[in-house]
Order: C-alpha cells, then sequence, then structure tokens
C-alpha cells in the first residue's frame, strides 16, 4: 500500500526540507519530494515532520504500574497506559529500564523484573500495540543473587534480532550520581521510613550493606565481560564518575557510558570509543538535578550522542527544540539526539531518519508555539485502525 503525506517541513539528517511530499510504501519511506504530490496525498498543513522518537532508556513504566508505594496496578493495565503517554510524546520505539534487584523498599525484585519482561514481550505480539517496546535489563552491580536469573532472561528480550541492553549500575550511597552522600539524604522521603528511623541512619546503613557486597560488584562484572566483549550483550557503564571508571568499563566490554558525571569523564569515553547517554531532562533544563555535568555543555563538545527520557517522556522532543532555540546546535542536530542517535546505539538501523528505505515511524509537530506539540503519530507496524498522518 502507497499513502503521501504532503505540505510538511522534513526534518532530515542535516537540513529541513520545506514544503516537502513524503511517500510510503508498505511501510517504507519510498521518496522525499519537493515536487508536485501525487493525487490522494494527505496534507501535514505545513508542520514539521520528524522521524518517530527512540527512547533508550525509561524509568517511567515503573511509576506507572506503582505510582504509590501502597498502589500497584495490573501489569498490562500499566504498560498500555504508558504506552499512551509514551505515544502521544511521538516516541515510537522505547526501551523500558527493568530492575534485577531485590530491594523491597523500592518495589524490585527478580520475580517482578521477571513478571514485567513477560508482560512487555506479550505487549508487542498484540495487534494494536502504539510503540515498539524493548527492554534496558537495569542491574545494580552489588546485588549477589539476581545476575544469574537476569542472564537466565535475556533470551526472553522482546526483539531477539540484536544484543540485548545490561545497564550495569551502582546506586550505593557514596557512589555515581549521590557520590555526595548528603543529596543522597535529601532524595528520601522520611515518611517512608521504619518507626524510630531517621534519614541518616537509614543512609548510613545502606551504605553499610553496600561497602559489605562490594566483592559482588567485581564478581558480577567478572561475569558480564566475555559477554561484552563477544557481542552477545550490549554492556552499559552508568553514573560514570572517574576517568578509572571508563577505563574499568571499557575493560569490561561496556560500549556505552550512560549518563557520565563530568565533562573530563565524557571526554575519555568518547575517546576510548563509546557512545555516549544524556538525560533530556538534564538538557530541557539546561543543568543536573543532581548537580553533576549538563547535557547542554557535552553536546556544545560534541560529547553527547544520544538524549533519553530517563523519567519524562515528554521532555525529548522538547529538550531537542529548547536546544536549538538556544543555539547549543541545530534542529536536525538535536533531532538526531533524540531519534537515529538512540535507533543507532539500540542496532535499529532501519529508523531514526527519514530516508529512502528507513521504516515510515513519523510524527507530525507543530512548532508554532512556545513548545512543541505532537499532532500525530504514525508506525509503520501501526494497525489500520489508527489512521494516517494527515487524515
Amino acid at each position: 500500500m502507497t499513502t503521501a503525506i504532503t505540505n510538511v517541513r522534513v526534518v532530515l539528517p542535516n537540513a529541513i526540507s520545506d514544503d516537502a511530499t513524503v511517500i510510503i510504501d508498505e511501510g517504507r519511506i519510498a521518496e522525499i519530494t519537493t515536487g508536485r504530490a501525487p493525487a490522494g496525498a494527505r496534507s501535514g498543513h505545513g508542520a514539521l515532520l520528524l522521524p518517530g522518537l527512540v527512547d533508550s532508556h525509561s524509568d517511567g513504566l515503573e511509576k506507572e504500574i506503582a505510582p504509590r508505594q501502597t498502589v500497584r496496578f495490573p501489569l498490562d493495565y500499566g504498560l498500555r497506559s504508558f504506552e499512551g503517554r509514551v505515544r502521544a510524546a511521538g516516541i515510537t520505539t522505547i526501551c523500558h529500564g527493568v530492575g534485577y534487584q531485590e530491594k523491597a523498599k523500592a518495589g524490585r525484585s527478580v520475580e517482578r523484573a521477571r513478571e514485567t519482561v513477560t508482560a512487555i514481550a506479550a505487549r508487542t505480539r498484540e495487534v494494536d500495540t502504539g510503540v515498539d517496546h524493548r527492554v534496558l535489563y537495569r542491574f545494580e552491580a552489588r546485588d549477589p543473587e539476581a545476575l544469574t536469573p537476569l542472564l537466565e532472561d535475556l533470551g526472553s528480550s522482546p526483539k531477539n534480532d540484536v544484543a540485548p541492553l545490561l545497564s550495569f549500575e551502582d546506586h550505593t550511597p557514596g557512589q555515581g550520581q549521590f557520590r555526595d552522600i548528603a543529596q543522597y539524604e535529601s532524595a528520601v522521603d522520611p515518611t517512608t521510613l521504619p518507626e524510630g528511623e531517621t534519614v541518616q541512619s537509614y543512609v548510613a546503613r545502606l551504605k553499610a550493606e553496600g561497602d559489605a557486597m562490594l566483592a559482588s560488584r567485581q564478581e558480577n562484572r567478572a561475569r558480564l565481560a566475555p559477554l561484552a566483549r563477544r557481542g552477545d550483550l550490549r554492556l552499559l557503564a552508568h553514573d560514570l564518575e572517574t576517568i578509572d571508571d571508563v577505563a574499568e568499563a571499557v575493560d569490561a566490554g561496556a560500549t556505552i557510558a550512560e549518563f557520565p558525571l563530568s565533562m573530563d569523564v565524557a571526554k575519555h569515553a568518547k575517546a576510548a570509543g563509546m557512545t555516549t547517554v544524556m538525560g533530556a531532562p538534564n538538557a530541557l533544563r539546561g543543568h543536573s538535578h543532581s548537580g553533576n555535568t549538563s547535557a547542554r555543555d557535552l553536546v556544545v563538545a560534541g560529547l553527547c550522542d544520544v538524549l533519553a527520557s530517563d523519567y519524562m517522556p515528554s521532555a525529548m522532543l522538547a529538550a531537542a527544540f529548547a536546544m536549538a532555540d538556544a543555539n547549543v546546535c541545530t534542529l536536525p542536530e538535536a533531532v538526531a539526539l533524540i531519534t537515529s542517535g538512540p535507533a543507532t546505539m539500540i542496532g535499529e538501523l532501519d529508523r531514526g531518519r527519514i530516508e529512502v528505505g528507513a521504516l515510515a515511524d513519523l510524527i507530525l509537530v507543530d512548532d508554532s508555539g512556545a513548545w512543541p506539540v505532537v499532532l500525530d503519530v504514525r508506525r509503520a507496524a501501526d494497525h489500520p485502525v489508527r489512521g494516517d498522518i494527515g487524515a
């Protein structure tokens, strides 16, 4: 089936093509032209046409399922609900962070992780799915028990023709983004603590428990390294703090630096050939919420390849336009950080670009107001009931 979208400003990899027409054949982009539109073409009414956004790291599903400590919705309901939110934000491919960790207070366990991965896989098989769902396996580095079941489950990833993504993370107080203990303490809600425990005593206990499990971190890294080096998984090094951390990550086979904490660390990660991911909320606000390096500074320095939603799906598109408006980079460069950059990172080279042969995952965006607004979304895999852009 051939369709066409006309009267759009197409954001190409290196330019914007005004008053253009995009012709789609069997779910792929067949032609991009500024010539006469074919009969039956649907009008985009002068809006911008972008590739569908690709989100390499989203923590939102966990909060959608359990928005309060005492509230937990059914998994399939939470997944569908969150799917609606991310599609409305222009995201057409998303990697859901699923934490393999035994941490009851955070609502995390291996059992729940497995249930979530199973639910994501089931949703991808349903005809009415509105987003291409993937899994980002998040592993807490010092957990002594969770790695074995995680490795057993890697084969159940919703997409098996590319190596699964595994983020090696250490959230022990005093590490990574919370290397300042006071910042960790400020993030703790005292109303959730057991009677008689203070924020300070709680954080001190977590740190002592983490320090006691430092050997598990080294053992777990040693188990993952040969898999990463062989290409059986894509290893992400999370919250890199020092140059030594970069060297250690590269030695373990990590190819992706997720949220490096300083400009110097990002420079060394880039020099080592790593893909660098920063948070879209950081880029939107212009600074980190935890006092670490600015995503915008890394973009200016050519040290950022990908922006991920992290905890805010709508921040991806808003961050791209905010950076372009602030002359941090051009709009095509900003859009690449939320489309082709993450698509390449996760191993999906068929999407994230408006070019002949690419998957026709597209979004129509109104940029006439203070913030970009997603007017319509079209996925190549959409069920016909969803309709087409410009209808």
